[in-house]
């Protein structure tokens, strides 16, 4: 006869000796953390802003201060942490180069910093390229091993699964694919260069052509969503009058879309992908009326349809949670159970 006493006292230790991963989504904006366990089921959760009007903690206290928020107290075992943060970053020693929405943050060891203060192995990722791994473990990418993540936002970043590998380069500053030029004599882009993916079809990028159109006399809606103010129309805007059926903003996204489309036409011969998944706040927020624009103009643009026969451009699926997710996933392939 079994004894229940033992048991229950069995159970108990095998819920306090559980492992668990902690992944952080360090953003401009949001600093994010959340405890998971290795079949992503979620523990914990924290979240607080990135900046503060208190002159009391940095930016780095801030980050310390949400992972540990999100430690264990009941004896479960912590195997790693892992970072997304915005680059350029070195993913191998763990330095955040420089990070413009970070001040201070330039040649910064957020890893040895996050290992020595919290005793637990500490990862350190770019957020595009955990995106893309986040989207292949647990998102739209799942049973794929040659995945291509696009992030349509504030800017554009990329991430590329290779035959079940993620692609970093010799520094980890690979697949910077919002940086790749479409038009020449295009658009500023905010790294310096002209006429990159970035500065044709981001979200500011969006709503600086609109500005310009409207200003130059063109009609629209759009207006309507902004208050009437030119100046303040954002890719929100246009979103929302688009949604709503104004030609104008249908065909600043129909624009984006086809940069997009021609673009990832270039990465398909480059990288072969059998899935390519667009994520990010702008295709968030427009869905088909970008994806569509993108699909059309990749099939003008591929030299063959063996490309793209049997790989669709999909939306990511993973919302909010993509860069945790993605941070999650570099943590099991780093350490795994």
């Amino acid at each position: 006869i079994r004894d229940t006493r033992y048991a229950i006292c069995d159970e108990r230790y095998a819920i306090r000796d559980m492992t668990s991963y902690i992944a952080v989504d360090l953003g401009g904006t949001n600093i994010r953390a959340a405890r998971y366990t290795p079949d992503a089921k979620l523990l914990a959760r924290a979240k607080h802003p990135t900046q503060s009007d208190s002159t009391e903690t940095t930016i780095l206290d801030r980050v310390l201060a949400t992972i540990e928020e999100v430690l264990p107290t009941d004896g479960d075992r912590v195997k790693a942490i892992s970072i997304g943060a915005p680059g350029p970053l070195d993913p191998f020693k763990g330095v955040i180069l420089s990070a413009p929405n970070l001040p201070g943050w330039v040649d910064l060891p957020l890893k040895e910093i996050a290992q020595s203060r919290l005793h637990i192995p500490t990862e350190l990722g770019n957020d595009a390229n955990l995106a893309a791994m986040g989207e292949w473990k647990f998102g739209a990418g799942r049973g794929h091993s040659d995945v291509l993540y696009l992030t349509i936002s504030t800017g554009i970043g990329a991430g590329v699964i290779s035959s079940g590998h993620l692609i970093v380069g010799a520094n980890g500053l690979a697949t910077e694919l919002g940086h790749v030029t479409v038009l020449p004599d295009g658009p500023l882009c905010g790294c310096g260069q002209r006429g990159h993916l970035e500065a044709l079809a981001s979200g500011p990028s969006i709503a600086r052509a609109a500005r310009e159109r409207l200003q130059g006399g063109a009609k629209s809606d759009v207006l309507k969503y902004a208050g009437g103010d030119i100046e303040a129309v954002t890719a929100k805007h246009i979103g929302e009058a688009a949604h709503a059926g104004d030609a104008f903003a249908i065909e600043r996204l129909s624009d984006a879309g086809t940069h997009i489309g021609h673009a990832i036409a270039d990465f398909m011969h480059a990288f072969n992908p059998s899935i390519a998944i667009l994520g990010g706040g702008v295709t968030i927020n427009v869905g088909d009326l970008l994806l569509e624009p993108a699909r059309r103009a990749m099939r003008e643009r591929v030299m063959s349809d063996i490309y793209y026969k049997d790989c669709a451009i999909v939306q990511a699926q993973l919302g909010d949670d993509v860069g945790l997710l993605g941070a999650l996933a570099l943590a099991l392939e780093t350490h795994p159970v």
